[in-house]
């Protein structure tokens, strides 16, 4: 979900006649965006072998398989992650004024409001047209990661009785703007808040559940209060082994090369990935770290930074070719090195044990990636897990900073 750039933007016409929200008197007009659909296959266990898989396997490939978490759906009932047969219980619109758009995405937009009962502050997500089915998904989801840690509470479910159109009601968080937030963290900030990631992450993924769009744009910090939400679960879908999902997932900058290169059996890593630039964007303060003009040019910006040797390894692994204009596109690269991208700007930020994290997180093959579980225990987070867990003593292989550290 992005932010808006002008927070006065207002509720329109449309949304005033179709919604019928109550909606707040300081608000004007705006252009409603042009809808978007998308398509996703049935939930629950793996279904036929698809082609592209079966040519992956001729060739000698590998079927991909979560290291973690991945009987988690195969052993729970299939009232759990069955969204198709989902009964929505639809709660009061009239209950909720609209205050002020905030943000839109590409399947929603997101106003401010509050709560005419409690008087509480409540984010308002109205929806725009997709299948019924994606909305079913996001709110079974939602339900199921309800009360985990860091995760963005669904408080209700509400509906146009004319228009039909469905808005989901969440807390609210005093979120600030990550291009403001960022360039003002420090060390510990950027340890603490990737941490606070990792733990809704471990919680989704033990659950059975990918979010398939971790960015900043989805990771709301009100850093006066210390309090980090993992919101947007729009595209999340539950895990399981051998099943073959959408490609067509997570935002261009964030997105791990399994979906680049098409291979549709990855799991809760892809996650890991996307965590692992936003890490890498704080720490080398460069945003977004991989910046492709498309998603061929997304893999060329990273094949030009992890190197085209270990990509080939990968595809060869995965039984994957790549068309070979694509392959004429990417060239020939070294990997390289994590201190190259050390400047006068972001030394404060840089240490060893920041770089051991990233190069665990930031690997072609996902299975190879670190598990949310174990990053937390990584060096990298020993000040914050004692935060957490005072009694706890620091991680044995410590391997301390390459620079100064700066203020943490």
């Amino acid at each position: 979900m992005a932010d808006a750039n002008d927070n006065t933007a207002e509720v329109s016409t449309q949304i005033r006649q179709q919604r019928n929200f109550q909606v707040h008197p300081t608000e004007r007009s705006w252009q409603q965006d042009a809808q978007r659909r998308f398509e996703f296959g049935a939930a629950g266990p793996a279904g036929p072998e698809s082609a592209s898989r079966r040519r992956r396997r001729e060739r000698g490939g590998c079927v991909s398989v979560s290291k973690v978490y991945r009987d988690v759906n195969l052993l729970k009932s299939q009232d759990y992650w069955d969204y198709d047969t989902l009964s929505i219980s639809w709660g009061n619109q009239d209950d909720y004024e609209v205050i002020r758009k905030v943000g839109r995405g590409k399947y929603s937009d997101v106003f401010e409001g509050v709560s005419i009962v409690s008087g509480e502050k409540v984010i308002i997500k109205i929806l725009k047209p997709v299948r019924k089915r994606k909305i079913k998904r996001e709110i079974k989801i939602l339900q199921c990661l309800r009360g985990g840690t860091n995760v963005i509470q669904l408080l209700d479910i509400v509906r146009d009785p004319q228009s039909k159109v469905p808005s989901l009601i969440f807390e609210a968080v005093n979120n600030v703007d990550f291009k403001v937030l960022y360039p003002k963290f420090t060390n510990y900030d950027v340890k603490f808040y990737a941490y606070e990631v990792l733990r809704a992450l471990d919680y989704a993924h033990s659950n059975g559940i990918m979010h398939r769009d971790v960015k900043p744009h989805n990771v709301m910090i009100d850093h006066e209060q210390r309090k980090l939400r993992l919101i947007d679960w729009g595209l999340a879908e539950f895990y399981f082994p051998d099943k073959e999902y959408n490609v067509r997932v997570a935002s261009r900058y964030f997105k791990g090369p399994e979906l680049l290169v098409d291979l549709q059996d990855y799991d809760y890593s892809l996650d890991i990935w996307s965590l692992g630039c936003m890490l890498a964007g704080m720490v080398f303060r460069r945003e977004p770290f991989f910046h492709g003009h498309d998603n061929q040019d997304q893999l060329v910006k990273i094949a030009r930074v992890l190197g085209t040797s270990d990509l080939y390894t990968y595809l060869d692994k995965y039984g994957i070719e790549l068309d070979p204009s694509y392959r004429d596109r990417i060239g020939v690269h070294p990997k390289k090195q994590w201190e190259y991208f050390i400047s006068h700007d972001n030394r404060n930020l840089v240490s060893s044990d920041a770089l051991s994290l990233l190069d665990k997180m930031l690997r072609y093959d996902h299975t190879e990636r670190i598990t949310a579980k174990e990053a937390m225990k990584h060096f990298f987070f020993d000040a914050v897990r004692r935060a957490f867990e005072p009694n706890s003593a620091p991680t044995a292989t410590q391997s301390g900073d390459i620079m100064s550290t700066g203020s943490e």
